[in-house]
């Protein structure tokens, strides 16, 4: 259990210091993880950025992902109940978002280029693994030296499969609990973080 995003930050650092000056970069999945990504990112005295992915939501539970998109992919691991043309127009309709986002992101400094660093992707937590299936997989694509996933808490089933994908080299994660529902549901403390919060870290962050 974590009494906040801060408290997984530092427990979450305190396992990443292999990485420390180590020509690595900290890549957050916002917003929930930008405020983890730059305790570690400080921590590491790396350079802070953001990947813009999301995950595609069930029609009848848009907490459970069935997907997830990033501006370039979209991995979808479960459509059975659901029809293609709402993949579609969920793809289209987040894409949007993440383009605006990118936009913001982005008005005040440049992506970071990942050609043979160490990428290390943190959330505050992991559900499914879509999204970081289709970060890893988006990141991969830019030729890094090694792609690491660091999250505070995940379900043995998703840690399972981010082991399998061929663009992931290590998982580390500090918390595999038997009894997963939700995220959330293993911090004392879990506020939605909005976008100008994350905008804020992001352009404040201490390496650019």
């Amino acid at each position: 259990m974590f009494r906040n995003r801060l408290d997984a930050a530092i427990k979450l650092g305190k396992k990443l210091q292999q990485f420390k000056n180590k020509n690595t970069v900290v890549m957050a999945i916002p917003r929930g993880g930008l405020p983890l990504g730059e305790i570690i990112a400080r921590e590491l005295e790396a350079p802070l950025d953001v990947v813009l992915s999301k995950k595609i939501g069930h029609p009848s539970n848009k907490e459970y992902a069935i997907g997830a998109v990033s501006l370039e992919n979209v991995l979808i691991s479960d459509s059975t109940s659901v029809s293609e043309k709402y993949i579609e127009e969920e793809t289209a309709r987040i894409r949007e978002k993440l383009k605006s986002r990118q936009d913001e992101y982005y008005r005040t400094k440049s992506p970071q280029n990942l050609n043979g660093k160490i990428v290390i992707i943190v959330d505050d937590g992991i559900a499914t693994g879509n999204t970081i299936m289709v970060t890893a997989e988006l990141i991969r694509n830019q030729n890094p030296k090694k792609v690491i996933v660091a999250v505070p808490v995940a379900p043995k089933s998703a840690i399972k499969k981010l082991n399998k994908s061929s663009h992931i080299d290590q998982v580390i994660c500090l918390l595999i609990p038997p009894n997963f529902r939700a995220v959330g549901q293993f911090y004392e403390e879990f506020d939605q973080v909005t976008d100008k919060e994350a905008i804020q870290i992001l352009r404040q962050s201490v390496v650019d």
